[in-house]
């Protein structure tokens, strides 16, 4: 088992708010992990501290295929073969999906038959054909945008995909075909870490690893009966178990974004 994505003791702070508090773990290639948590935990900032996010101050170690991710820009971890797939994919109307998945792949060092062979493939296999010529992401549904992300990554070839809140605001349908999505991309060459906030999506799909994020740290990881738990008991099911201390009763009463107000997390 070759690990793609290794993380120790990763820490991220926002001025004196710290919001990764020592984080550690391990995706290996051909295997996907989802990671799961309430708000305000760190989720969606792990995304973007992985992505090279300028606006967090960082320290501990991110590695993929045993390369170090925190001295790289963005560039070169995108080179390296890290691929984020967004919570709200931005509409780019005038850009054709063909013509950027073009221009995308030659930025990783493809030739133009091999890009090519690639989108033709990919959009048989994820159904996409009819979405070539159209603007990117732009006026499609959410369940479509989100099966697009997914696509895009498959046509690139990414080591590592991290897919962060890919289920979010979508209805029954779509968080079906979204997770056959994910299945589908899977691969042994890739390494999936998917994020979400809620257990519905594992419901169409088998993750090989999950893990529960609270306070800034992964706190717990397992299999299919994590999800379960978190089902019936919630997030404080988890707490209580673990001997974590829950959030104080004026705590339980905001919002996250009473506590990190205008933060990008």
């Amino acid at each position: 088992m070759t690990i793609a994505l290794k993380i120790e003791d990763l820490h991220a702070s926002i001025g004196d708010i710290e919001i990764l508090k020592g984080l550690d773990l391990e995706v290996p290639f051909g295997e996907v992990h989802a990671i799961m948590g309430p708000n305000g935990s760190g989720k969606s900032t792990l995304c973007h501290v992985l992505t090279g996010s300028p606006d967090y101050e960082v320290s501990g170690s991110a590695k993929l295929a045993g390369e170090e991710l925190l001295d790289k820009d963005v560039t070169e971890r995108s080179i390296m073969g890290l691929i984020q797939g967004f919570q709200y994919p931005t509409e780019v109307p005038g850009v054709r999906l063909y013509e950027f998945l073009v221009e995308a792949g030659s930025e990783r060092g493809m030739d133009r038959s091999t890009i090519e062979g690639r989108i033709k493939t990919e959009a048989a296999r994820f159904d996409m054909t009819d979405f070539l010529n159209r603007s990117l992401n732009d006026d499609l549904s959410g369940g479509e945008k989100k099966r697009s992300e997914i696509f895009q990554a498959a046509v690139l070839g990414p080591r590592v995909a991290l897919l962060d809140e890919i289920d979010s605001g979508l209805d029954i349908d779509a968080v079906k075909q979204v997770a056959e999505a994910v299945e589908e991309m899977r691969s042994p060459e890739i390494a999936t870490l998917m994020i979400t906030h809620y257990s519905r999506i594992l419901r169409y799909l088998t993750p090989d690893r999950i893990h529960v994020m609270l306070d800034g740290k992964i706190v717990e990881s397992g299999g299919a009966e994590l999800a379960e738990e978190l089902e019936d008991g919630g997030y404080d099911a988890i707490r209580d178990r673990l001997g974590i201390p829950t959030q104080s009763e004026e705590e339980t009463t905001k919002k996250p974004s009473d506590f990190y107000t205008d933060l990008p997390f």
